[in-house]
């Protein structure tokens, strides 16, 4: 499956992208496909080639994240957008099952997070890292088999690496599937029902960079998922 288009303009790609693609050129990505890799061999914008500006790449989604992707198409919007991330003017609405019951339905995770001194490709809640901030709510209630989950909207405030994920395990709530986060024996029984990470990127909002205007943007659940639900039993 390739990135879907979902808004184009003369500044600006708004796209889905699949669970399993890699969003940023790098050494380590092998055969795995990569949307930069993709952008430069479909596109002829002014910046796909840029290296400065990573074909114009604004922001990442982790590998098995699916869901709204940011492409700029000039140096000006580039500019905008990524200024709108750093001011936290855009708004990102992700949609993840986590285990267990969050009780009460909404609420904050603040703390700070960082690269993990004893294991350097995980991250975590540590002393002295970056300051991160999550707000969710509940949607919905689930069962199977004993186990409980909870579907939930995750808004967050900073754009930290792994950062629902880490916030998600940091109140005992870790995202379904996640190999990561979940522990391993609990994510390898995640995916037998459930194909991989439980996380969507589902909705977007931000100011249009040449008009100013907001705009708004949705990805409904993608199939994967929405069956990996259907698979449960929702409660009340």
């Amino acid at each position: 499956m390739e990135p879907e288009i979902i808004y184009e303009d003369g500044s600006l790609i708004v796209l889905n992208k699949p669970s399993g693609w890699i969003v940023n050129e790098a050494i380590t990505s092998g055969a795995m496909p990569v949307v930069q890799t993709w952008l430069k061999e479909n596109y002829n914008y002014p910046i796909v080639k840029s290296f400065e500006c990573r074909s114009g790449v604004v922001h990442r989604l982790d590998k098995e994240t699916s869901g709204l992707l940011l492409i700029a198409k000039t140096e000006k919007s580039f500019a905008n957008l990524l200024s709108q991330f750093k001011e936290r003017l855009v708004e990102k609405t992700y949609l993840a099952l986590v285990h267990g019951k969050i009780d009460p339905k909404e609420g904050e995770v603040d703390v700070t997070v960082g690269r993990l001194p004893w294991r350097r490709d995980r991250f975590g809640v540590i002393p002295g890292g970056r300051e991160s901030s999550t707000k969710y709510k509940v949607v919905e209630y689930y069962r199977n088999k004993g186990n409980e989950f909870s579907l939930t909207e995750f808004y967050p405030k900073t754009g930290r690496t792994h950062q629902i994920r880490i916030h998600a395990k940091h109140i005992g709530r870790p995202v379904v599937g996640d190999n990561f986060y979940a522990g391993r024996k609990t994510a390898r029984n995640d995916r037998k029902w459930c194909p991989r990470l439980f996380l969507h990127a589902y909705k977007i909002s931000f100011n249009h960079p040449e008009k100013g205007t907001r705009v708004d943007f949705s990805s409904p659940i993608p199939k994967d998922l929405s069956d990996a639900l259907n698979l449960l039993e929702k409660v009340g």
